[in-house]
């Protein structure tokens, strides 16, 4: 699932993983794919090509036509098994409340579980699967095409992948619409509905053909004339190789009212962009995975790349736990010389969550400080008893009469050095102040479930209009008893040594925790060195980010060649399965490695 309404048509092509290809030949453009398809309809093959929401269908059937003269075969296409638009629209219904007194831009909903079934008549699907029993040279393709209901019922099974970015502006432009909708939606609406229904199905469906190892062909296709096609077991060849070192996921940047530059200018982003507040470094259900063969690349969504590898990315302990999805989000803010602060904001806990979106569970979040400008702080928690009811009594006011109000009488600051970490467990208010840059790391919960109390007043540049206040569900889940002593005392800088020593040159390095609480489920350390430090995975994967220093290589100590380099804050994945390996300092002084895994 994806909660990305609005994400930078910009393409890092820095975030890539070198790999061999061994074994794995893709079929490359749309052209050759087309062959490729065309010649097994020609050998009889019943063929069932289904596709994640907002991926181009349409131009590869085209193609297909073009390449496939002189053979009979059919064409159905599964929207003809679709219910009418209205009856879905009415079903739907609610899984989209539209109480906006509660939720005012509509934004939230309740997901969908459905799948396909709840959107096909069944009688249809059964004509279809008759018909697949007694024809050949039969092709099906588009959405529904591989419901689980006909998957048994051809002889090969296609998936055309995209990424979220992709999907998100394939929509944004036109390009796509929902399943079976009778017209389009406003814009928000509409990616409201993929998120709790659209993305739902696509995502259950992949991960279906992926565990039963149905699939038969995947095909990549951002760019529908440059798509690439492999046999399955051609793609886990190519995951595995990417499994076996530590990688990066390429980012996705996204505007923002309150956007900063620091890393606008350090990853040299387009000059058309005019700010960068978010960069989705490792959110799993937004980013990508790219892997570099010779001049090529293939890239997949990286939850693609979880659904396939599970325990041997993940580890036992994360795989069990989280039933297969990673359970760790990442992503930096960059207020570094903006025009504000992120918005005063709490999250819901796994009830909420749970009871009210039938989502995976609660959203905690943590800030460590990266950069820091004059006057940088953090704001978390309240300042004393009998603040949070007068926040919220002046915050009720503003909503409505667009007034500013003094916020800083009754929310707690803490200052901003680099290094400081701070926990934010559901229901603690808190913002990220102007001028840092900081790294956050969030829950398992897909979505975005961000409940804003107070905005500055401030306009939404996409709509025109205020930005959405969410104070009734925020008021439900808000910890107002959360004031600056019990920050003082759960939330900031905890932690406390791990293990130290000193590298062969003589230079000291140690692990430290900076953060771990009870309502947390992973620990927060890092890694401080000057030549070198050792680790070990230890059956939990690691997410290292280079949060101090220049560059440093990660590599296995059983096998050196099994390398990846990170530069300043980028964010690399270490397999559960790598074992121990080493963090190698490549520029000057000591440098500090971020680590985040699971506590045990």
């Amino acid at each position: 699932m994806s909660f990305m309404f609005h994400p930078y048509p910009y393409i890092d092509h820095d975030a890539v993983n070198p790999v061999s290809g061994r074994s794995v030949q893709p079929t490359r453009g749309i052209i050759p794919v087309a062959k490729r398809i065309a010649a097994l309809l020609k050998e009889g093959k019943n063929i069932g090509i289904d596709a994640y929401p907002g991926t181009d269908t349409r131009a590869l059937l085209n193609v297909i036509r073009q390449v496939s003269t002189g053979t009979a075969y059919e064409v159905v296409d599964p929207a003809s098994l679709l219910k009418d638009p209205a009856d879905i629209a009415e079903m739907l219904k609610p899984y989209l409340p539209e109480d906006r007194d509660e939720d005012p831009v509509l934004l939230y909903g309740v997901r969908y579980e459905g799948g396909y079934a709840g959107l096909q008549h069944p009688e249809r699907v059964q004509a279809l699967k008759e018909k697949l029993a007694g024809s050949k040279a039969v092709l099906v393709l588009g959405q529904g095409a591989l419901a689980p209901e006909l998957q048994d019922s051809y002889d090969l099974r296609v998936w055309m992948d995209i990424t979220p970015r992709t999907a998100a502006l394939n929509f944004k432009y036109g390009h796509a619409r929902n399943i079976g909708a009778g017209a389009d939606l406003p814009y928000g609406l509409l990616m409201r509905r993929n998120y709790y229904v659209d993305f739902e199905i696509g995502i259950n469906v992949r991960w279906g053909l992926i565990r039963s190892e149905k699939l038969d062909l995947y095909i990549t296709a951002d760019r529908p004339e440059a798509m690439q096609m492999v046999t399955f077991p051609e793609l886990k060849t190519l995951f595995e190789e990417l499994n076996e070192r530590p990688f990066r996921c390429r980012p996705v940047y996204l505007e923002g009212v309150w956007g900063g530059f620091y890393i606008h200018r350090q990853r040299h982003l387009p000059k058309e962009m005019r700010n960068c507040a978010w960069v989705f470094d490792l959110i799993p259900s937004e980013v990508s995975i790219v892997a570099k063969i010779g001049e090529n690349e293939f890239e997949a969504p990286f939850f693609t790349f979880i659904q396939t590898m599970g325990e041997r990315l993940l580890g036992r302990q994360a795989f069990e736990q989280f039933g297969g999805y990673f359970p760790v989000r990442f992503n930096y803010d960059d207020t570094y010389h903006s025009n504000g602060n992120m918005s005063i904001q709490c999250h819901p806990d796994e009830a909420y969550v749970v009871k009210n979106h039938h989502e995976l569970g609660r959203q905690d979040e943590s800030y460590y400080v990266c950069v820091v400008a004059q006057g940088a702080k953090t704001f978390l928690g309240f300042k004393e008893e009998g603040s949070c009811e007068a926040f919220f009594d002046e915050a009720r006011r503003a909503e409505k009469t667009h007034e500013l109000i003094d916020y800083e009488k009754y929310i707690n600051a803490v200052p901003s050095l680099p290094g400081t970490q701070v926990m934010i467990p559901a229901g603690t208010v808190h913002a990220s102040g102007r001028n840092q840059v900081i790294l956050e790391i969030g829950s398992l919960t897909v979505g975005s479930y961000t409940y804003k109390l107070y905005d500055y007043q401030r306009i939404d540049p996409q709509t025109g209009l205020p930005r959405p206040i969410h104070l009734k569900m925020g008021s439900r889940v808000i910890h107002g008893e959360r004031t600056a002593e019990w920050v003082r005392e759960n939330l900031v800088n905890h932690g406390g040594l791990v293990r130290e020593g000193t590298d062969a040159q003589g230079h000291p390095w140690k692990e430290i925790i900076v953060g771990e609480h009870d309502l947390l489920y992973f620990s927060l350390r890092n890694l401080i060195f000057w030549d070198r430090i050792e680790d070990d995975t230890d059956g939990l994967f690691h997410v290292l980010a280079l949060v101090d220093g220049e560059r440093v290589r990660i590599a296995s100590v059983e096998d050196p060649s099994r390398s990846f380099v990170i530069n300043s804050l980028e964010i690399a994945v270490v397999p559960a399965n790598f074992g121990k390996y080493t963090i190698e300092n490549l520029g000057i002084g000591s440098v500090t490695v971020h680590k985040t895994q699971l506590k045990r």
